[in-house]
């Protein structure tokens, strides 16, 4: 069921990284090349001990081919605790100058016995309604 909510999912190390992107309209501008999107990201611990999400290394590619990589502490402006069987989920967004593109990165997370370790962000695309391009 899952799935139906967050059309992309990676399992890295017991933590699952789900992504449900949509295109916001009313905050895009075709006609001057920007295109908004929302991405909603649900980060699951299934390992037995708490992890805490300490930063995120994101690559963005839009259309043509451009991309831009952006690093930064935690999420959302938090480093968010995530308990055993626990969730954490958040809501962020990218523009872009072309009407498709794709995201893809990794979490820094940390154990409880304070070991970093990475996690897979899924690839997944941005897209306009009624357009299916290609995740690659």
């Amino acid at each position: 069921m899952m799935e139906q909510f967050f059309p992309f999912a990676e399992t890295t190390g017991g933590i699952t990284v789900r992504v449900a992107p949509h295109y916001l309209p009313d905050q895009s501008d075709p006609a001057r090349g920007y295109f908004v999107w929302a991405y909603h990201v649900r980060v699951e611990n299934g390992s037995a001990t708490p992890v805490r999400l300490m930063a995120r290394r994101w690559l963005i590619t839009d259309g043509e081919g451009r991309t831009e990589q952006v690093e930064g502490d935690g999420v959302v402006g938090v480093q968010p605790l995530i308990a055993p069987g626990g969730a954490y989920d958040y809501v962020s967004g990218c523009p872009l100058a072309t009407p498709s593109g794709r995201m893809q990165g990794r979490y820094v997370m940390m154990g409880e016995d304070g070991v970093r370790f990475s996690v897979v962000i899924p690839a997944f695309v941005l897209e306009l309604p009624g357009n299916r391009p290609q995740v690659h």
